[in-house]
């Protein structure tokens, strides 16, 4: 499967989708970037004229890079337009902050995917290859009844 094609089944779009790149994907993980443009509607008041990029932002980009890009890598033929892949739980850690027109990366390595769970360690780091947030996602990969 191409990189540029599982960013395309991303269920997910603008101003949702917080996914640029996929620079790397194999049945262990993920490797990917998104830039925070400036124009994002959150900036307007998180914090005031001081914007900085919301925790929850943070962990949404995690997720789709490090969990669901890696999900679709791992089901690969069995995606169906019946297929949700849902996010179940997050421990993460903030580590800096990240600002408008920040471009950050997403490694998300696997830790285990079976029974249609999928749990994986993820770090974002900034241009500069400082961590500014590590967590353990979890989701859950289903077919619609």
């Amino acid at each position: 499967m191409k990189l540029t094609d599982i960013v395309k089944q991303l269920p997910y779009s603008e101003p949702f989708l917080f996914v640029d790149e996929l620079l790397h994907a194999d049945e262990n993980g993920v490797i990917g970037t998104y830039t925070y443009k400036e124009n994002l509607d959150f900036y307007k008041g998180h914090f005031k004229d001081n914007p900085v990029t919301p925790g929850v932002i943070l962990t949404e980009t995690m997720a789709q890079i490090g969990m669901v890009c890696l999900g679709i890598f791992l089901l690969g033929n069995e995606l169906g337009e019946n297929t949700v892949i849902a996010f179940t739980s997050a421990d993460m850690e903030f580590l800096k902050p990240v600002y408008p027109n920040e471009k950050v990366t997403v490694t998300s390595e696997k830790l285990f995917f079976r029974f249609g769970k999928l749990k994986c360690n993820a770090v974002m780091k900034n241009e500069a290859g400082q961590e500014v947030c590590r967590g353990v996602l979890a989701g859950m990969i289903t077919k619609k009844l």
